[in-house]
């Protein structure tokens, strides 16, 4: 018993070093609706920004005119959310940390675009742009259900409907 009190406390203990609570990382809070901290809620729609813009960069390049023009309302639209959610933490308004790079699944996504060129890449960007707005949707409505920064909830709020609409474009490129 003593041994399990002290690997629950020691697992306790660890928890702030993680970047990202198991919970968000592992996909359970989205399982079970649960509100991601406000650390998780800045990772995850800071990298969610950062893949949006990069993929469709390479997208604003490479596809047909129809998905050009998705990939460049993409980038003006996460330029807009990124500033606006630094401006909210250098402000002081919320403590977390903006991350500056993709992390390796998203890195990866990134990678698998470049090696693609034609109709693989325009398929496989549409399927990314879907599957990541349907995430970001997700992220962003329960923050704004149950977030614990009051600001930032607002703004999670304020942004879903984009996002949803954004999940609504990605949906009918293959239409």
């Amino acid at each position: 018993m003593k041994t399990h009190a002290l690997t629950i406390a020691c697992l306790l203990a660890a928890t702030p070093v993680a970047a990202q609570s198991v919970g968000e990382k592992t996909g359970a809070n989205s399982l079970v609706g649960a509100s991601p901290s406000t650390a998780d809620f800045v990772k995850e729609a800071g990298i969610s920004d950062m893949f949006e813009m990069q993929s469709s960069q390479l997208a604003s390049e490479r596809s047909d005119a129809a998905t050009k023009a998705f990939a460049k309302q993409m980038i003006t639209d996460h330029q807009k959310t990124s500033s606006e959610m630094k401006g909210m933490v250098q402000g002081g308004k919320v403590q977390a940390t903006i991350p500056t790079e993709l992390d390796s699944t998203h890195q990866g996504k990134i990678d698998k675009l470049k090696g693609l060129q034609g109709n693989d890449f325009t398929k496989q960007y549409h399927s990314d742009q879907v599957k990541a707005h349907k995430d970001a949707v997700d992220l962003f409505q329960r923050y704004a259900k149950g977030g614990d920064n009051s600001e930032l909830k607002g703004w999670a709020g304020k942004n879903a409907p984009t996002l949803e609409h954004h999940l609504k474009m990605a949906q009918d490129l293959d239409k």
